[in-house]
């Protein structure tokens, strides 16, 4: 089955300043279930001048499902699967599919290579998403060819994968990569699916890729595996900080 194209939503105001924010659905879902996020920010005029742009996971064959990548034994998502391995615990080395998850972030980098070649830069552009879209993210942000010279990225309800050449790719952002990228991130207290002792795991290896200074979390008292309007509105304080108009 083909991958289904990303769904854009145009900036109703895009000024002399464009930027894209480029965000990933989660685990068994599409961009049909995301994109009136967009909408509904265009509406109260938050970020007039950002264009939104939804990709479309593939049909993973394993999972009988649209996902970024085959969930394994260390990965918290989604329901069914064992997050036992996905603790602190876990080894950076551990195998989760690594190969599919560097695939999927490839794709992302394709995406931001379009919304350069429109004339956007590189520091306008923000990755972002939810659940497997977050992982994906994180890793787009802090380990690919565009390590460290996004706008930012933006973690929700996720975690940041193990593996070889991820962490590899962070310990060169470490040791003196581009930098300067700020990352946003945001956690349900109950969330079952990713448990905060993954989400803390992550906030941990993320201020050590980044620099504490650099990353802004929030964690939301009795939300689930979920997005909510106080989560967007944090979010959107941030992004009028990181792509002003």
């Amino acid at each position: 089955m083909a991958q289904k194209p990303p769904q854009r939503i145009d900036a109703p105001a895009p000024g002399a300043n464009p930027a894209t924010f480029i965000f990933l659905h989660g685990f068994g879902d599409d961009a049909d279930g995301w994109t009136n996020i967009a909408q509904q920010f265009h509406a109260a005029n938050k970020l007039p001048h950002l264009s939104w742009v939804f990709p479309n996971a593939p049909h993973n064959h394993e999972a009988m499902t649209a996902a970024w990548y085959t969930p394994t034994s260390f990965s918290p998502i989604p329901v069914g699967r064992s997050s036992g391995g996905a603790g602190p615990a876990a080894t950076e080395e551990a195998d989760e599919a690594e190969h599919e998850i560097l695939s999927s972030v490839e794709y992302v980098c394709g995406l931001v290579d379009d919304e350069v070649a429109r004339g956007v830069p590189l520091r306008r552009i923000v990755v972002g998403g939810f659940s497997q879209g977050c992982a994906v993210s994180l890793v787009a942000g802090l380990a690919s060819r565009y390590q460290g010279r996004l706008g930012a990225v933006v973690g929700l309800s996720g975690y940041l994968p193990t593996g070889e050449k991820i962490a590899e790719g962070r310990k060169r952002y470490e040791k003196g990569g581009e930098g300067g990228m700020k990352v946003f991130l945001a956690h349900g207290t109950k969330d079952m699916l990713v448990p905060m002792r993954v989400y803390r795991d992550t906030k941990a290896r993320v201020a050590q890729t980044v620099g504490e200074e650099m990353l802004e979390t929030h964690e939301y008292e009795g939300m689930g595996h979920v997005a909510s309007g106080p989560e967007f509105r944090d979010m959107s304080e941030f992004l009028e900080k990181v792509v002003p108009a």
